[in-house]
This record gives C-alpha cells, sequence and structure tokens, in this order.
C-alpha cells in the first residue's frame, strides 16, 4: 500500500517542553485520517511538522519528500486549511478567484464556484466586507479546488454554522471517498467527521495514544451498558473508563472479545467521542 505520509520518531522540544515526542504514524492513499487530541497535545505541531512549517528531530517524509528540506516538492501535491483563513483585506473575492487560477495550475476554477454558489458571498465583494464565517467559507473554496494528492485541514469549519458545516463535510466525502486523494482532519467537531474517517490518530501530551483502522474498532473495543448484577464481573475484567449512563454504569473494554462481554449487559462499539475520553482518562475509573 502506497504511504503518502510516513513518520518515525518525530519530537519536536522548546527547551523542556516536548511538543511532539517520538510521533511515529503513517497516510495511506486514499485513507481520511482523523488527528483528535484535547488542546496543547500537538496536533497542530504535527501538521506544521508535515508542511515543512517548524523544525523537529527523527524522520519524516510526506509524498517522498523530507518537508524540512523539500517543502517546495512537498507543496506541489499538498492543500493546507488552517483554522484561521487569512486572505488580504483589500481583495475582492473574484479578485481572489483571478489570483489563485493565475499561480496555481492545478486550480479548478469551475470548482470553486459552485462550492461559492451554495453561500451568499458577492463576487465584487472585498474580503473586508465578508463576515468571518464568509471569510472561512471563501478560504475553503479556493482551497478545496485545488486538484492534490493530500489536503490537510486544520479546523477546517471553525465559525461556520451547523448547516454549511453539514454541507462541506457531505461535498468533502462525495468528492473525495471513491479518490485516490489523502485527507487529514483535525478538528474538535468529532461527531461530525467520524462517519468520514477511514482511520483514526489520538494525540495527547505529544504522544500517539491510539492508531487505528476504522474498521478495527469493534474488535479492539466495546462498550458495555453493564446490567446492576453484573458490576463486579464487569470491573473485573479492567475497563479502561466508567461512566454513569441513565442510572447504571457504562464501561469501554479494550482487548475483549465483544462476545464475551454480552452476558453484561448491552454491547455496543463505542463512538469516536467517548473513545477519545477513555483513552485519556484512562486509569480514571
Amino acid at each position: 500500500m502506497n504511504m503518502v505520509v510516513q513518520a518515525q520518531g518525530v519530537s519536536k522540544h522548546y527547551g523542556n517542553f516536548a511538543a511532539l515526542e517520538d510521533v511515529t504514524f503513517t497516510v495511506a492513499k486514499g485513507a481520511i485520517v482523523g488527528l483528535i487530541g484535547p488542546n496543547g497535545a500537538g496536533k497542530t505541531t504535527t501538521l506544521k511538522a508535515l508542511l515543512g512549517l517548524t523544525s523537529f528531530a527523527g524522520e519524516l517524509r510526506v509524498m517522498g519528500h523530507d518537508p524540512r528540506t523539500g517543502r517546495h516538492h512537498v507543496m506541489e501535491s499538498v492543500c493546507f486549511v488552517a483554522d484561521v483563513g487569512v486572505l488580504p483585506r483589500w481583495l475582492q473575492v473574484g479578485e481572489a478567484l483571478d489570483y489563485v487560477q493565475g499561480v496555481h495550475p492545478r486550480f479548478n476554477r469551475r470548482k470553486a464556484e459552485a462550492l461559492l454558489a451554495e453561500t451568499n458571498i458577492n463576487y465584487r465583494h472585498k474580503v473586508k466586507q465578508l463576515s468571518k464565517g464568509m471569510v472561512t467559507q471563501l478560504h475553503l473554496a479556493l482551497v478545496m479546488a485545488i486538484d492534490v494528492d493530500l489536503l490537510v485541514l486544520d479546523e477546517p469549519t471553525l465559525g461556520l454554522d451547523i448547516l454549511y458545516r453539514k454541507a462541506f463535510y457531505d461535498r468533502l466525502l462525495n468528492d473525495y471517498f471513491d479518490k485516490e486523494t489523502s485527507i487529514i482532519i483535525s478538528t474538535h467537531q468529532v461527531e461530525e467527521i467520524e462517519s468520514l474517517l477511514t482511520h483514526l490518530l489520538f494525540i495527547d501530551k505529544g504522544r500517539i495514544v491510539l492508531d487505528s483502522a476504522m474498521e478495527d474498532l469493534p474488535q479492539r473495543y466495546a462498550e458495555v451498558l453493564v446490567n446492576p448484577t453484573e458490576l463486579a464481573a464487569a470491573k473485573a475484567l479492567g475497563p479502561i473508563h466508567v461512566r454513569e449512563l441513565l442510572g447504571r454504569q457504562c464501561m469501554i473494554f479494550e482487548g475483549h472479545e465483544p462476545a464475551s462481554l454480552a452476558s453484561l449487559g448491552e454491547v455496543h462499539v463505542p463512538s469516536v467521542a467517548d473513545l477519545f475520553v477513555a483513552k485519556l482518562q484512562r486509569g480514571k475509573v
């Protein structure tokens, strides 16, 4: 399987603070990867390393290139949407389309115009006349219309209303799922991207704490709404997380066959959000 990203032992320190510590993962061609973590966990630092925007120790290849020395090659095949879209305030929307069309050979103007047609943005308006949400919409339209091998999204829908967020993720799935483009999404809106993902990365305190294909989660993790009579037996199996739900104990287990837990209560596959909480609070039962 072709890998568009290969990270091996990537670390980044600021004095005694480890922003990244021995981070190792891969991103396969065509994968849609969710990079999930709390504030300060190392998500943005990881993305900056991929894009050649920060120095680091270790080995990292993006599209076969080391971003520290071959950033110009990396950016020929990679697009990045930051959590805050920055565009010149004096620029008109139509001029922004003209500019990107003129400088990027892989820009599809028709696609950008189709994306903008779903908004209330006027081509004659200047960026300074647009709301924060509209600036984000414009930024997304410009970047999403560039044909690339890797799309990196850092909180791409920050500041957008739920209707446009839903439309954005629907388009992302429809436009990219059957193609060979790989996507890395970093966001706090876990519930909104769960159905899109093919792979999951949890990062906390600069370390990867979960690296799994989405299709493998049902075999690795199970959530059980435990029957009151089975509490002792359930706790004896060492759940990684316990919470109260509707007056009953809800436990998440790792490494147990789901069928072996059926006698304890109702068995489900945990949501990504619940699994995230369980992994980060492991042992606090």
